[in-house]
């Protein structure tokens, strides 16, 4: 046997613990090239572009 608790957790106790295991939406940002919604501080997979420049070749 393994250790038990003593007493039953009640239900505010156990959901006050989970408060912070929500899962959050990504934060999205205007790319200025092509106006296509990407993650901040990335390149944009639409154009290819960061912070004005080509960094990535894309097919058209």
């Amino acid at each position: 046997m393994g250790a038990l608790p003593k007493r039953k957790i009640s239900r505010g106790r156990r959901n006050r613990r989970r408060s912070h295991h929500a899962l959050t939406l990504p934060h999205l940002v205007i790319c200025p090239q092509c106006k296509e919604l990407t993650l901040p501080h990335r390149a944009c997979p639409n154009c290819g572009t960061y912070r004005g420049r080509e960094v990535i070749k894309v097919k058209d």
